[in-house]
């Protein structure tokens, strides 16, 4: 067989070599960086929110006599519930995570 005989590089192709080598290194190494950076984000927000799965609570919320619940929504950290009291509109809203009451609002037709 035959082999083929590599010519050796110039001074300017050695250059050029190099400079690609270096960029490929940085790139190499940000790529790295950032993905530990993601990986650390998800870890982090996995173990953080570990804790809060423990905690239940056992709630009966009273409703006036004659309410009836028309609607539930989600609002970011809160549990909206919006209640028919005898005509009237009425929407409550808890804490999503600790189910405390948290506000009322009330809606009446003008007379």
């Amino acid at each position: 067989m035959t082999e083929t005989v590599v010519p050796e590089p110039s001074p300017e192709q050695a250059a050029l070599f190099a400079r690609v080598r270096r960029m490929m290194l940085i790139a190499g190494l940000t790529t790295a960086l950032a993905i530990c950076a993601v990986l650390i984000a998800v870890g982090y927000r996995l173990f953080k929110s570990e804790g809060r799965a423990a905690e239940t609570a056992d709630i009966t919320a009273t409703l006036p006599k004659g309410a009836k619940i028309v609607a539930t929504a989600v609002a970011g950290d809160r549990l909206v519930i919006t209640i028919d009291v005898g005509g009237v509109t009425e929407i409550r809203t808890f804490d999503a995570h600790t189910l405390k009451p948290v506000g009322r609002l009330k809606f009446a037709n003008e007379p």
